[in-house]
Formats: structure tokens, sequence, C-alpha cells
């Protein structure tokens, strides 16, 4: 659980009105405590590390990952044989991806587009600097793979080109 998630947590008890939420799993245990209405309070938040020795932490760790990527394995079967004769253009940084060079403008390409070698896919925003995506394969675009606007993660497919 990293710190984001925890403000999370603590943001949605606050707005929830509960007065206490204990949460423990098994490297960590949290107690979110709010003062009541009347008291006046402050929030008080406890983060408890709990010590778990080396070789017991990384199979626990790894044993979820693999529980998540198998499950929808069988349903991504049939996509890969379909999507195998494509060429996967991935994001080289992680940012929020945009398909337009802005709000204003057409996309840089939509399903069906041609594309050569070079030319601009899309935009993604990284520490307020924009940066060209550029196509390293030519062809046609078959699919977009992301909503426009949403964040991206380093190499995380982004569009499906046929290169025929």
């Amino acid at each position: 659980m990293d710190i984001k998630e925890i403000q999370s947590l603590i943001k949605f008890v606050a707005k929830s009105g509960a007065s206490e939420v204990k949460l423990e799993m098994e490297d960590i245990k949290i107690t979110i405590r709010t003062g009541s209405a009347g008291s006046g309070s402050p929030e008080t938040t406890i983060v408890q590390q709990i010590p778990v020795p080396q070789t017991a932490a990384a199979p626990a760790a790894q044993a979820p990952v693999a529980q998540e990527t198998a499950a929808p394995a069988p349903s991504e079967a049939k996509k890969s044989d379909d999507d195998s004769k494509y060429i996967t253009i991935k994001s080289p940084i992680i940012g929020t991806f945009y398909r337009k060079p802005s709000p204003d403008k057409p996309a840089f390409v939509e399903v069906g587009t041609s594309i050569n070698k070079g030319d601009v896919l899309c935009v993604i925003e990284a520490m307020k600097l924009f940066n060209d995506i550029e196509s390293e394969v030519s062809g046609k675009i078959v699919k977009i793979l992301v909503d426009d606007s949403s964040p991206v993660e380093f190499d995380q497919p982004l569009f499906l080109v046929d290169p025929s």
C-alpha cells in the first residue's frame, strides 16, 4: 500500500463519518480515528509497519501478482491470436495521454489512418512537458487502446498497427 492509497483511505473515512476504521494486512496495520462532530478534535491517523522476514515477503508479494495475471489470461487468449499479426506501439514514458495537440485541434490519428515512420501519433504530458510520440513503423492504425486524457504507464500499449 503506497502513500496515495493511504491518503485516499483517510479522505474516504473522513467523508464517511465513521469514528474509527482499522485495516490490517500482511505487512501493514492502519488505524484511522476521526474526532466526533462535537469534540472538535483533529483527525488522527496511525500507520504501523509490521516487520516481515525477507524470505516471507518476496513470495507473498509475488503470489497475488501471479494470480491477477493468470485470471484474465484466458479471456485475452483470443485477443492475442487476433492481434498477433499487428504491431503494438507502447508508451515510452509515464504521463497523461492526449490524442490531440490541443483541445480545439483534430486528433493526430484515428482508427483506419495510414501512418508512416516518424508520424506523430499522440502527445504524452509528463511533468508539464508535452512529448510527441512518433511512429517507429509504417502501416494502418487498427485500434487505439487508450482513452484521451487518461494516465499511461511506461511500456503500456497505446496503438495497434497493421504493418501490411
